[in-house]
């Protein structure tokens, strides 16, 4: 039998831009204790359903969702549940395009800082350091942007901007 573990984490994370407005990061990890036994492996739609809910109370506006094709983002009762929250407006990227996902510039933030160089105890010691690392990028708006600026993507709003 081989020493690996079989807990799994997962987390899910929100990069939110507003002009006018620090960028914030809304996260939420996900903790499989036995994955081979019941069968989840990452996190469910039900766990994505909450991030969104809380992000909108949260930040008190409507949320524009721009998300890759993750399976779990492609789970119809999720968009059964987008569908039928008018405080949703959801896009999704093209397949295989991680360069347009700003939340893949904090991952590897992350990986760069949190887990660089370092030999993680047990499991618990990973999520706390990586729990740590996420609650220092919550405060670091100008990460955050630059996570946005690195995609090439630009903010745009609906409304005539006058100058």
């Amino acid at each position: 039998m081989r020493g690996r573990s079989q807990r799994r984490f997962s987390i899910a994370a929100l990069a939110c831009y507003k002009s006018g407005e620090r960028s914030r990061l809304i996260f939420r990890p996900g903790r499989h204790a036995d994955h081979r036994r019941r069968g989840r492996r990452s996190l469910a739609w039900t766990d994505y359903r909450d991030l969104l809910t809380a992000a909108h109370r949260q930040l008190r506006a409507p949320l524009v969702l721009v998300w890759d094709n993750l399976n779990v983002h492609l789970d119809h009762r999720l968009w059964d549940f987008i569908d039928t929250h008018d405080w949703i407006t959801s896009h999704q990227l093209p397949s295989y395009a991680p360069g347009l996902n700003p939340v893949e510039g904090i991952w590897s933030v992350i990986r760069r800082s949190a887990q660089a160089n370092t030999a993680f105890t047990d499991p618990d010691h990973l999520i706390r350091v990586l729990r740590h690392r996420l609650r220092e990028l919550q405060y670091r708006s100008d990460v955050i942007d630059g996570c946005l600026a690195a995609t090439g993507l630009k903010m745009t709003t609906s409304h005539p901007q006058t100058q």
